[in-house]
């Protein structure tokens, strides 16, 4: 099978990526606590009970559910005009090819950000935590959270096919 056909989803798998890196990467180095749901639980464990935390917990876990809720949807639109333009207007071939992309992310999420950034970087270390080492650097909750990811891309994914498919029947330009 040539190559030539798969360059465009390479292109927008590494532009995803970095997109991705973008939104994650910056909040997470200024205040790690911003992401705490997505650290290790037993990391998650020790922060709940560590009085410094106990009026900042609520308001970032209220407001973490807010942004993946609107994040979802984005996500939705997003992806359908992503299909939509890359000429995946039947819903098998934008689901594929979305799936595809979310993918992409996913694993590159897993092996660069958690298991090359996450684990190693100090700096990502929550006071209080810091004698977590052997949590921080356990991949194991890593490969959970990408399985729950690759699950995630066919929920993300589906919706933004019916979408695009929808789109071309209505022969949006």
């Amino acid at each position: 099978m040539p190559l030539l056909p798969l360059l465009p989803l390479l292109i927008e798998s590494i532009l995803l990526c970095g997109l991705f890196t973008a939104l994650v990467l910056p909040p997470l180095y200024r205040n790690p606590l911003s992401q705490i749901a997505n650290y290790p639980a037993a990391i998650r464990a020790r922060v709940e009970v560590l009085p410094q935390y106990r009026d900042i917990l609520p308001q970032v876990k209220r407001k973490k559910r807010a942004q993946k809720i609107a994040f979802a949807a984005a996500a939705v639109f997003a992806f359908a005009a992503v299909a939509y333009f890359s000429g995946k207007r039947t819903f098998g071939a934008a689901f594929v090819h979305l799936f595809s992309l979310a993918f992409a992310v996913n694993l590159y999420d897993l092996i660069v950000l958690d298991m090359l950034i996450f684990c190693r970087d100090k700096r990502l270390r929550i006071p209080g935590t810091e004698d977590m080492e052997r949590d921080y650097r356990n991949p194991i909750p890593h490969i959970k959270a990408a399985v729950k990811g690759t699950a995630a891309g066919v929920i993300l994914a589906a919706p933004a096919a019916g979408l695009a498919e929808l789109a071309a029947l209505i022969r949006l330009p």
